[in-house]
């Protein structure tokens, strides 16, 4: 059975940071693309940052370039969002999301709130 499990969110002040990890257990992460997801209140979800199974850059949503970094380590199966200078617009449900042709897997989310 495939699981993803978000930790790491909460309540931040503007200004401050946050780590989000996604640990997988019945997949192996080094052979999946990775990406982070968010849906804000009202509002659809969106790609925030993204990394290739083949170890490429990761792609960045505009908003969050220079202050979030994503990064995964296929030993621990786990992958991080590093977030920093948050933002009150980036509060939201944070996703992790594991993608191959014909697999799609989701994690049950990890709310952040940026707020004083």
């Amino acid at each position: 059975q495939v699981q993803l499990v978000e930790s790491g969110g909460g309540l931040v002040q503007p200004g401050g940071s946050l780590r989000l990890s996604c640990v997988g257990s019945g997949v192996t992460f080094s052979n999946f693309a990775m990406r982070w997801y968010r849906q804000a209140p009202g509002k659809g979800r969106e790609l925030v940052a993204g990394l290739t199974s083949g170890g490429g850059a990761p792609i960045y949503l505009d908003s969050v370039k220079g202050r979030f970094t994503m990064s995964r380590d296929n030993a621990k199966n786990t992958v991080y969002l590093q977030m920093n200078s948050l933002q009150a617009e980036d509060t939201a449900v944070y996703y992790c999301n594991a993608r191959l042709p014909g697999y799609d897997y989701w994690g049950q989310g990890t709310q952040v709130t940026v707020s004083s």
